[in-house]
């Protein structure tokens, strides 16, 4: 079995990444839309959001704009989400690997943006963090979400920097050019990888 871990910043390009895995047969584990599930099932988490976060329910669901607003731009409170949420995910996560756990063949890519401290980066042969200029980060994830560009930017400037991967990641795919010049690089990257 090899656990490949994918992990980068909003607007990377961690998605272009997962693609081109899924095209090589690996099966994707995407830890938001882990995430995304224990909001909707996961009674414990959402209590223990709403208890640590207060109002941030829309029609009686938490809303995840609304707890971005809360934690965003205030690192104390961004750290106590990351706890809460993190214990929840990797335990998800260590679930459903540990299901195919035998097969020799397997072989998963995981997805998280704080992947390493989470607990998973233990879980995985290689961790591989994408980066990417923040001005193009800030233009996805304006495209993708709808959203201010001053909201955007505080979003990603909560998050790790470029350096923090590059020290922490067992290698680094930078996102610099075209997508499809991206995507020749990820294949070719986790064409080796895969190959060991």
């Amino acid at each position: 079995m090899k656990i490949i871990g994918i992990t980068g910043g909003t607007g990377a390009g961690k998605t272009t990444a997962l693609e081109v895995l899924a095209g090589m047969g690996v099966r994707i584990i995407d830890c938001d839309a882990v995430y995304h599930g224990l909001l909707e099932n996961s009674v414990p988490m959402r209590e223990e959001l709403f208890a640590a976060f207060g109002d941030i329910l829309t029609d009686g669901k938490i809303d995840r704009k609304k707890l971005g607003k809360v934690v965003f731009g205030d690192p104390e409170k961004l750290e106590q989400l990351n706890k809460i949420t993190h214990k929840y995910i990797t335990a998800a996560v260590r679930l459903e690997l540990k299901k195919e756990a035998t097969s020799d063949d397997y072989a998963a890519a995981i997805d998280a943006i704080a992947l390493i401290e989470s607990g998973i980066g233990d879980l995985c042969d290689v961790v591989v963090g994408i980066t990417a200029p923040e001005s193009v980060r800030v233009q996805r994830l304006i495209a993708r979400e709808g959203i201010s560009e001053e909201y955007a930017l505080m979003r990603i400037r909560a998050q790790k920097s470029e350096e923090w991967f590059r020290e922490n990641c067992d290698h680094t795919l930078e996102n610099g050019g075209s997508r499809e010049q991206f995507r020749e690089l990820c294949i070719e990257y986790f064409s080796k990888i895969l190959d060991e």
